[in-house]
């Protein structure tokens, strides 16, 4: 039966695309949207590169204009974040105390950044996730010489390069020995390493970050585990984040690493979950999954909206991810990781144009395009299939 009232706990990209969706598939029913942030829907990878550079100014950042939203025909409930579900009900409390019942409730709130001990109350350490988050570090990055960047993975790699291309000293900082080992593998990482230090990048990765050092309230440094201090004026934590699922505590639903789902991303009859915040069965993988990317917050979003409208869709995407740093765009589809057989299979390295094919017990896991986006794109088929056999050499 179509709900006659859907209502989605959270307004970014992957709550929007669900009410668009929804609304693109026929949808007439009573929609609502609430956000915890006062900003209307915007985008968020943005806000690492283009908005902390003052290249882009806030207002591109908007997912929609006014006019687009307001065409939506849904109430946009925001600085009012969800705190408390009944799912039996389908009841969402807010922070402010109100209560929204509706047929169809779909979980969207994304995540929450980690934080570094005492980091919360001290001047000049960041984190960044929102756009409030990357107005407040740009403002400190350009009254400051010296930024060191705690975390190696995607968002911490893009800080760094960001910060250093505004001409600061940067230094990034993390416990595995290159940037984004976790999701590139060895070759793509220690490639992503030495493009840092050609731009002058500081690395002091394969040391953990023991804390920071202070001086009447603001940060000066971050201490290894060495005991060796790097000194700093403006700190960025980015150490990953965590599913926003706090305010699901007491529900009776399953939390795993964000909100457990079945294949069709449904967390209990009516309860949806949708972006970064789910986890879902991935039928084809056979394993639970959760993605933190805009892609799949929007190609999930159009399924929970099947779904909810009477669909029996699992949702079974490629991983797809993305990255811009200096002068190396970066598209990775599949899951790439550290323990695969890579192998370069179109273009070289030495050129700074190619293509990595990644293989684990002879079949292909991923492929990854270093500037070269449409020649990886052109082998997503392979995926999942037996690795191919070379190409015979010309007479």
């Amino acid at each position: 039966m179509t709900p006659s009232h859907v209502l989605v706990a959270g307004a970014s990209a992957a709550g929007l695309a669900t009410a668009e969706a929804l609304r693109r598939k026929g949808y007439t029913g009573r929609l609502t949207l609430l956000g915890g942030e006062l900003h209307p829907p915007y985008d968020r990878p943005p806000l690492s590169k283009q908005v902390l550079a003052g290249t882009r100014s806030p207002d591109t950042v908007r997912l929609r204009t006014t006019d687009v939203l307001a065409a939506l025909d849904a109430e946009l409930v925001l600085g009012d974040p969800a705190a408390g579900l009944d799912p039996r009900t389908r009841t969402v409390r807010t922070a402010s105390g109100r209560e929204l019942s509706a047929d169809a409730v779909v979980v969207a709130t994304g995540l929450r950044p980690r934080t570094l001990p005492g980091g919360q109350d001290t001047a000049g350490v960041h984190v960044l996730r929102t756009l409030d988050d990357a107005l407040a570090l740009r403002s400190d990055l350009l009254v400051s010489r010296r930024a060191v960047v705690v975390g190696e993975g995607v968002l911490g790699s893009e800080i760094a390069a960001t910060a250093r291309s505004m001409g600061l000293d940067v230094t990034l900082a993390g416990p595995r020995p290159a940037p984004m080992l976790a999701q590139l593998g060895p070759l793509a990482a220690g490639l992503l390493a030495a493009l840092h230090t050609e731009n002058g990048v500081r690395l002091r990765l394969g040391e953990a970050v023991a804390g920071l050092e202070t001086a009447r309230g603001r940060v000066t440094g971050v201490r290894l585990d060495t005991g060796e201090v790097l000194p700093a004026d403006v700190v960025v934590v980015a150490i990953g984040a965590e599913p926003a699922t706090g305010w699901l505590a007491g529900s009776g639903l399953r939390i795993d690493d964000g909100l457990v789902c079945d294949s069709r991303c449904r967390a209990a009859e009516g309860i949806y979950a949708v972006g970064d915040v789910a986890a879902w069965h991935h039928e084809l993988l056979g394993t639970t999954l959760r993605l933190e990317n805009r892609t799949n917050a929007t190609e999930q979003a159009l399924v929970v909206a099947e779904n909810i409208l009477g669909a029996d869709r699992p949702y079974v995407p490629v991983p797809y991810f993305w990255t811009d740093q200096f002068d190396a765009r970066i598209q990775a589809h599949g899951r790439p990781g550290p323990d695969a057989e890579t192998t370069v299979v179109e273009g070289d390295t030495a050129g700074g144009r190619f293509v990595l094919r990644y293989a684990r017990e002879g079949r292909v896991t991923g492929v990854l395009g270093w500037n070269m986006a449409r020649q990886a794109r052109l082998r997503r088929p392979e995926i999942g299939g037996p690795v191919p056999s070379p190409e015979p050499s010309a007479p």
